[in-house]
């Protein structure tokens, strides 16, 4: 039978399932051997998206610890030390364009320096956080700590707590009341979390009022048609 992985597409966020023709994997095990370091193995991923109507591709690189096990006398993989995404270069969800273009520009620019400079990523994120604020809930400009508090009894509760959860988080918390064109100094897991609640404000914001707005235009287009037809009977 052939292996099976479960997977999701970057590009069309749509959750697969691989078979062994969706996907190649290799490694090679680097044992030039560093005083300080010690051996290290290399493994690559490549995936082409299975779902017809996306058919992209992804290669990822991941570095390994690599020691040699002296009770079973082999070689073995150990920890993943780091990881590289080369094509897509960032792991930025793929959201509409309909979405507009600075907010996107700054998230996905967020998402590919992550890594690279956390500090850099929380303040794009910040800035994007404020983008939507003022673009999809026409708040008064102030202060991101303020814009936050005034969309409270706008959006459902379960959404503000977690905007205001991470608005308390370590560093974050305190720099949001701080210029949002400042770089400030955050740790990986405040950048990622920032990246997270981004996604979330988009899709449940941006891309649920769309979605919302096709089914009713969708109804609509049917009861005119039915309508016509009634209208049309002798």
């Amino acid at each position: 039978m052939a292996d099976v992985h479960h997977w999701s597409c970057p590009y069309c966020n749509r959750d697969a399932t691989l078979r062994d023709h969706d996907y190649l994997n290799g490694g090679t095990s680097l044992k030039i051997q560093d005083p300080a370091e010690g051996h290290k193995h290399l493994e690559w991923y490549y995936v082409v998206c299975p779902n017809p109507k996306c058919k992209k591709f992804t290669l990822n690189i991941g570095l390994f610890e690599f020691s040699y096990n002296r009770v079973v006398n082999e070689w073995e993989v150990g920890a993943l030390l780091r990881s590289w995404a080369l094509i897509p270069p960032s792991r930025a969800k793929a959201f509409p364009d309909y979405i507009p273009k600075s907010i996107l520009d700054d998230y996905n620019e967020a998402c590919l320096i992550s890594d690279l400079s956390p500090k850099a990523s929380a303040t794009l994120s910040r800035r994007c956080l404020q983008g939507i604020l003022r673009d999809f809930w026409k708040v008064k400009p102030g202060r991101l700590v303020d814009e936050v508090e005034q969309i409270k009894d706008k959006t459902d509760p379960l959404t503000w707590d977690a905007i205001d959860s991470v608005r308390k988080v370590g560093n974050i918390g305190a720099h949001m009341e701080k210029d949002i064109n400042l770089i400030v100094d955050v740790d990986p897991n405040e950048a990622q979390m920032l990246i997270g609640l981004i996604e979330i404000v988009l899709k449940d914001w941006y891309v649920a009022r769309e979605e919302r707005k096709n089914r009713l235009l969708n109804i609509k287009s049917i009861a005119d048609v039915k309508d016509s037809m009634k209208k049309g009977k002798p």
